[in-house]
């Protein structure tokens, strides 16, 4: 077995682990200053969005030998605005001018065929309107919420309310930071950055359903045993299914991470980072939000429940207890399941009656003569 394989059994067993419930106040506060930085990135610098939702030109030109540092730089001196330049598979470029009319585009498409040498009816120029972005963003507004209400109410019934919560606020924390990086880094924001937002729900909600389901079947008749408080099991919960969401994460991010920095960055097929960027803050946020902020989160909001509040007295009164006698809870409470396995089925405790306990005399000589001789 490989090492990693080793560690995700001996974490799944509960032989090692890490606290990331016990330290979620650190976790919280990453949360927020991560989350923070993004909403000033996003007030101070904004969205760089693409030419589908402000409007504008695009031009596309024939097969050509000026590079698109030099066509960048013909389109912002013949229109005034800044220009994007994407190179085409055929060997043409792609050049758009946001915020200019068609009066604007037909001398921009002339200047830039005298700059660039090529004849004025090779160059393509469509005109694009802002309507068309509008409408975008109000159905992906839409999707979104509506996205988010089936998932509170699915999570509610299938897990409880508390999950709802903590699942709806990691989705919150994941988009927040996505959209906050596009705006430090200054990425465009066009129709695959919406695709790619609208994705990464899915991945994100992925990990903290796992954790969830295993939370879930751990912390079955919880109250009635004096061993473990909810957050303890909650952590166990996340640490057991702690290599499965690494793994998924990492095979999950390579393709993208090659898409983004090979694809995009190396080879300069600009085209694909609008959509691997937001897939690729995504899906780490997701994992992030998954395993530090979700499960801890739901821990805090059940252990306000007067059951569970009972239950953490009782545990930390029993280990004080033991601690007083030098042993620890957990080997007092081993100590205890052992005397129980070790019971027949047909024994009972002792002042306990059940089915199997009957009087010694009615059983005695059964069967028997008595001994009478007639």
């Amino acid at each position: 077995m490989s090492k990693l394989g080793n560690l995700g059994a001996r974490l799944y067993r509960g032989e090692v682990g890490y606290d990331f419930v016990g330290k979620r106040k650190i976790w919280y506060g990453v949360s927020i200053l991560i989350t923070i930085t993004a909403i000033v990135g996003l007030a101070v610098r904004g969205l760089n969005m693409g030419i589908e939702f402000e409007g504008g030109a695009v031009f596309s030109t024939p097969k050509t030998s000026v590079s698109v540092a030099k066509a960048e730089g013909y389109a912002e001196k013949a229109s005034g605005h800044d220009a994007v330049v994407q190179e085409l598979g055929s060997g043409g470029l792609r050049i758009q001018v946001a915020g200019v009319d068609t009066a604007k585009s037909d001398q921009i498409k002339a200047d830039l065929a005298k700059d660039m040498g090529l004849k004025a009816d090779s160059i393509n120029a469509d005109l694009v309107g802002p309507s068309w972005g509008e409408q975008i963003s109000k159905k992906a507004w839409t999707g979104l919420i509506i996205f988010m209400v089936l998932v509170v109410i699915y999570l509610a019934i299938a897990f409880e309310w508390r999950m709802a919560v903590a699942a709806l606020v990691a989705l919150i924390h994941d988009i927040t930071i996505t959209v906050g990086v596009y705006a430090l880094v200054g990425f465009e924001v066009t129709q695959g950055t919406i695709i790619g937002l609208l994705t990464i729900l899915g991945y994100s909600l992925y990990d903290t359903v796992v954790v969830f389901d295993s939370l879930k079947e751990q912390s079955k008749d919880l109250a009635k045993q004096t061993r473990w408080t909810y957050s303890e099991v909650a952590n166990r919960s996340i640490n057991s299914t702690l290599v499965r969401s690494i793994n998924t994460t990492v095979v999950a991010l390579l393709p993208v991470a090659g898409l983004l920095f090979i694809g995009g960055g190396f080879l300069g097929a600009g085209m694909l980072n609008d959509i691997s960027l937001s897939l690729f803050v995504g899906l780490a946020a997701g994992a992030y939000s998954s395993i530090f902020i979700a499960t801890p989160l739901v821990a805090d909001l059940k252990e306000t429940e007067p059951q569970m509040k009972a239950l953490k007295k009782r545990v930390l009164a029993k280990r004080a207890a033991a601690a007083a006698k030098g042993e620890s809870a957990e080997s007092a409470e081993q100590g205890d399941e052992e005397s129980r396995d070790d019971m027949p089925e047909d024994a009972a405790p002792a002042g306990v009656v059940g089915p199997r306990t009957q009087p010694a005399s009615r059983g005695r000589g059964r069967g028997r003569p008595s001994g009478k001789r007639r």
